[in-house]
């Protein structure tokens, strides 16, 4: 079973692939097919998702899968939220992102300090797919005050888990898959996914 995945991002792309590890899928990059980074100009992370996949499935005439995600700071009102890859203006510099977020957060208290991750895959059959597939997860946190850990990517460094009180770039690889807000929406995912898929 193939699907392109509708984005550039490799981390992205090797976290899901972990996460699909035994499923009899193969995940492919969608710049491995010729597939440029749609516009991302939805309003929410649902309409971004669907833009992503349609973009995706309709160039490759492969099923697409779709994440769109983002770290959602309670005191900043749910920001960065859509804009995480581009809090700090150029998209995709983590570590420009995370000094930003610290920044701002510059003397907020820990109990203030709340956030959450969230997560929408979106699964479309074809590009004009009447009933596309959309699960979401959210894993709750705070933010750090500094960065601890070397593992995962975006603002894992800087993300902690009060349950397990580590940071996600803390955590091993199969601890995160199963807490994270992509390893919950990928679970719902892979209940419907072989029949969506017929």
């Amino acid at each position: 079973m193939k699907l392109v995945l509708a984005s550039s991002n490799q981390g992205k792309l090797q976290e899901l692939r972990e996460l699909l590890a035994g499923d009899d899928i193969e995940l492919l990059a969608q710049p491995d097919l010729g597939v440029e980074d749609a516009d991302e100009t939805g309003s929410t992370f649902v309409e971004n998702a669907l833009i992503k996949a349609r973009h995706a499935a309709r160039i490759t005439g492969l099923p697409a899968l779709a994440d769109d995600s983002g770290i959602c700071v309670d005191a900043l009102k749910g920001a960065p939220g859509l804009y995480s890859a581009r809090y700090a203006g150029e998209h995709g510099n983590a570590s420009r992102n995370i000094d930003k977020l610290l920044e701002v957060l510059r003397g907020t208290p820990d109990d203030r300090r709340t956030a959450h991750f969230y997560c929408v895959l979106v699964l479309l059959r074809h590009p004009d797919d009447p009933q596309p597939l959309i699960v979401e997860g959210q894993w709750n946190g705070r933010i750090l005050h500094g960065r601890h850990g070397n593992g995962g990517h975006g603002y894992d460094p800087v993300f902690f888990d009060p349950r397990h009180g580590q940071s996600a770039a803390e955590m091993e690889p199969g601890l995160k898959n199963r807490l994270s807000h992509r390893g919950q929406a990928l679970a719902l995912l892979r209940e419907r996914l072989r029949s969506a898929l017929g």
